[in-house]
């Protein structure tokens, strides 16, 4: 199966009937084959709406979640945006079409360098990958527009919050992993913090340290 026209056609349907109804989302998911992201056994499962599983026992979020929470962040063209969970390195990609600039970090080595060799092969310029423990965030880089964490956390962590600017906005699902999780979005105010509740969702958790290859 190829990103041609009527599988497009058909992918971007599937997002709008899940309200994903952001233009430039949209346009980001439509620039980006999700098929570069997905190997192996699952590659011809790429363009179906469902996590699929990838190296280091992690998934590839299904793409209606990945429009939603992107849609959700409301990125602008000259945001400077953390991923919290690299993963495949989709998200970060569809982050790229939007912001100026997209820090991702995951606690798993071999991930990130099988992204960063995607992001090389198709010339995306404008991702840092990094291997760390994300719950921490990225200090140097801060303070960030924009924080994405593709896992899921108790709370939103403190950390992370500390590194968004005033009037950035977070996304991340919260809750104990092996039950119900709600997607959030975070806006930092000048005397705190302002708590949007999106829909449920299911993600893997959000854990502390590198991981084991």
């Amino acid at each position: 199966m190829t990103f041609d026209a009527a599988t497009k056609m058909q992918f971007l349907y599937q997002l709008r009937s899940k309200g994903v109804t952001d233009a430039r989302v949209l346009t980001a998911m439509e620039q980006v084959d999700r098929a570069d992201y997905v190997k192996g056994t699952f590659a011809d499962r790429a363009y179906e709406d469902m996590p699929l599983p990838i190296a280091c026992g992690q998934t590839i979020s299904q793409p209606s979640v990945v429009g939603l929470m992107t849609q959700a962040l409301k990125v602008e063209p000259r945001d400077k945006v953390l991923e919290i969970g690299t993963g495949s390195g989709y998200q970060a990609a569809i982050l790229s079409k939007l912001a100026r600039r997209v820090y991702t970090v995951d606690r798993y080595r071999r991930l990130v360098h099988a992204a960063r060799a995607v992001f090389e092969a198709h010339d995306i310029t404008n991702i840092t990958t990094f291997t760390a423990d994300g719950s921490h965030g990225f200090t140097e880089q801060a303070p960030f527009d924009k924080i994405l964490v593709t896992a899921a956390a108790e709370d939103p962590p403190g950390p992370l919050l500390a590194q968004l600017r005033v009037g950035g906005i977070m996304v991340l699902p919260v809750g104990q992993s092996d039950a119900v999780q709600s997607l959030i979005r975070v806006t930092r105010l000048e005397n705190g913090y302002d708590y949007d509740e999106l829909r449920s969702v299911r993600f893997v958790p959000l854990l502390e340290g590198l991981g084991q290859e």
